[in-house]
């Protein structure tokens, strides 16, 4: 049997992420998803890219899935993102209220 040699560098990364994929769990992504879509949600209520109907979704999508993180992550934490969600509700509703 041939010796095959040092693993190639794309090999390396794939073990590598395959590693970090099994120390993840939900809630990590969950936790990242959430900053994602308050920032993704955020910047729709902005004026250069406003977009209602984006930052609803998101802020509907964060309505159901801060409440599933709750037990997860620290209390502190899940507070925290209860209040994102009402500061996103609140500056959509100034957003509203403005004219296109």
């Amino acid at each position: 049997m041939a010796d095959e040699g040092p693993p190639r560098p794309d090999e390396e990364l794939v073990a590598e992420l395959e590693a970090e994929f099994e120390a993840l769990k939900v809630a990590d992504l969950l936790v990242q998803t959430v900053f994602g879509l308050s920032s993704l949600g955020y910047r729709s209520l902005t004026e250069e890219a406003r977009d209602l109907d984006q930052a609803r979704l998101a802020i509907e999508a964060l309505r159901a899935l801060v409440p599933a993180l709750k037990g997860e992550i620290p209390d502190q934490t899940t507070s925290d993102f209860e209040q994102l969600v009402a500061n996103m509700q609140l500056a959509y509703a100034a957003a509203a209220a403005k004219p296109s």
